[in-house]
């Protein structure tokens, strides 16, 4: 094996092996949040830019900037590529950060409208 091939196995070998510690943290947590991430197979980059996301969406709406669901959702298909179309899995994922008081003004200001409009 090359030095340069070497070094790209032992890479991927540490993303997995982080991977892997991500899942088993989310199973100990077992919050609703660590539930979805888990289903949906979320690596913990792909959470901490969710987490960066949904944040910046939540200073947004405090200061009263204008913010819009298809603009979050193609945010959130930039970070999870897999899920690329599916209306569902943002708002899903609002909604859970929702029920677990975390960035609470996201779900309510791009979704809950929605469901009041009915």
């Amino acid at each position: 094996m090359k030095q340069s091939a070497m070094e790209q196995r032992i890479a991927e070998l540490e993303e997995t092996v982080d991977y892997l510690l991500f899942r088993q943290e989310l199973l100990f947590s077992n919050t609703s949040i660590d539930r979805v991430l888990y289903e949906y197979g979320i690596k913990r980059e792909q959470y901490d830019r969710i987490i960066l996301l949904m944040t910046d969406y939540e200073e947004s709406i405090v200061e009263k900037k204008s913010v819009n669901h298809y603009a979050f959702e193609e945010a959130i298909y930039g970070i999870v590529p897999e899920q690329a179309g599916n209306h569902q899995f943002a708002e899903y994922l609002t909604r859970v950060f929702w029920e677990n008081d975390c960035c609470q003004n996201v779900f309510k200001e791009l979704y809950a409208m929605e469901l009041y409009s009915l």
